[in-house]
């Protein structure tokens, strides 16, 4: 009978590091993800009541606070973009360390200007702080494609959106529903400023994978050029371009569900506000353990079919029913909310390979991709809410849903498209991850004059 071989290093893992091993999880990098999801913990505690704590620190008002958390949703879409393409040039850790230094600065310049009840200060140094978790957590994203093997990249990817979203804002909120009876908000805003700190010092200081320790662009690659190229890709490779749209549709209409729902879930039809924010928590618990799931699915299913089948159509058919079920049954049959709520949350990670999916269509460029794909993200903040503005006047809240499901099935046509290169399929397949498949398949870069 012939020995099974064993992978190096196998021998001297435990269990635990195995049963991970075998999930998906890229060991080298396991602190790192522990140290996300703390940090994520940190950044998710406000996220319950930040608004109205503005407004009674300054601000004065809910519309003025809400030009605070506006400005911070720009900065967070630049520097969701800027996470990438500064990867590039500086190694994912450097930017991870900038993005840690920015987020405890402005948080307690932000805390000082509330104490002040200086309301400029606390735009100023709110949107500045708004830098700081796209440059930690995406580039530790960045360092976890250019790491994982291709042919595991998308649980890969699954786990990063477990700790991601397992922090913000689940058990971010879950922490300050303790914290603020005991210490009121602004203490626990300044909690959340020692848990930030412990999540990005287990993160820096225990991933030791060199990789993410040094540029991942060519030496040749100049500053102006590969930022320049992380925005150009998308019409250079369009279906990166076409990617990063049907990232906007992935979590757009989940931004525009929460301004749309709130007052008709809990008043319209009678469920309050208890019953809303459990439906809520409900919709993203479902959702942080199917991030999971449907990573390890993809690497056998596909990718592309993922996104295709559970992502972008599952979603088509399960926000419609997440409205208009409650919306027939009314308030006496909560449970059917509950059961539609967590349909959503799961196949919203349907379209978690896409993240594995971007770079792979662009291996020499995988820093670009994520950049652009990053800016879809932070995009989605905006588009979300945009589409509410436009279409609840004309339309109705039905309408706008109707318009949600229809942006997903256009997001299942253009996912189609988004098909790997044969050349990358097969180096996938082999084992290589995104690094070595750009070496091999791509011939080098003319230095920039």
């Amino acid at each position: 009978m012939t020995a099974t071989p064993v992978p190096p290093g196998a021998a001297e893992r435990g269990p635990v590091t195995r049963l991970l091993a075998r999930a998906g999880l890229p060991i080298p990098l396991a602190l790192g993800y522990l140290g996300l999801l703390i940090f994520m913990i940190g950044d998710g505690i406000e996220s319950g009541f930040i608004a109205p704590f503005i407004a009674d620190n300054g601000a004065g008002s809910d519309i003025r606070a809400s030009y605070v958390v506006t400005l911070y949703g720009v900065a967070v879409m630049l520097a969701s973009w800027l996470s990438g393409a500064l990867s590039e040039l500086w190694g994912p850790r450097r930017v991870m360390s900038l993005g840690l230094v920015i987020w405890l600065a402005g948080h307690a310049a932000f805390l000082g200007a509330a104490a002040a009840e200086s309301y400029p200060m606390m735009l100023l140094f709110y949107g500045l702080r708004g830098f700081g978790y796209p440059m930690f957590a995406f580039a530790f994203l960045v360092w976890i494609t250019a790491v994982a093997p291709a042919k595991r990249l998308g649980a890969a990817v699954g786990w990063f959106y477990f700790a991601f979203t397992g922090g913000l804002p689940t058990l971010g909120a879950l922490v300050a529903s303790f914290t603020n009876p005991l210490m009121g908000h602004y203490g626990t805003l300044w909690l959340s400023l020692g848990v930030i700190a412990l999540g990005g010092l287990v993160c820096l200081l225990g991933v030791r994978e060199r990789t993410g320790y040094s540029r991942l662009a060519p030496p040749e690659v100049k500053p102006v050029q590969s930022l320049m190229s992380s925005m150009s890709i998308a019409w250079r490779n369009p279906r990166v371009g076409v990617g990063m749209v049907v990232r906007v549709i992935n979590t757009a209409p989940q931004f525009g569900m929460l301004v749309l729902f709130p007052t008709i879930f809990s008043e319209e039809i009678g469920f309050g506000e208890s019953r809303w924010l459990l439906l809520v928590s409900v919709i993203y618990g479902t959702n942080i353990f199917f991030n999971l799931i449907f990573g390890v699915i993809s690497d056998r299913l596909g990718w592309r079919n993922t996104i295709f089948w559970f992502g972008a159509l599952g979603c088509s058919a399960t926000i419609l029913l997440l409205y208009f079920v409650p919306v027939a049954a009314g308030a006496d049959y909560y449970w059917l909310a509950l059961l539609v709520g967590a349909a959503y949350g799961a196949t919203l990670a349907g379209f978690v390979p896409i993240s594995a999916l971007l770079p792979s269509l662009a291996p020499e460029n995988k820093g670009g991709a994520m950049a652009l794909l990053n800016f879809g993200a932070g995009a989605a903040a905006f588009v979300g809410p945009a589409i509410v503005s436009l279409f609840l006047g004309p339309l109705g809240a039905a309408g706008v849903v109707t318009v949600f499901a229809v942006l997903y099935v256009a997001a299942a046509v253009m996912t189609w498209f988004l098909k790997i290169p044969e050349e990358t399929r097969a180096a996938m397949e082999s084992g290589a991850d995104l690094q070595e498949i750009a070496e091999e398949t791509v011939a080098p870069q003319t230095p920039a004059r």
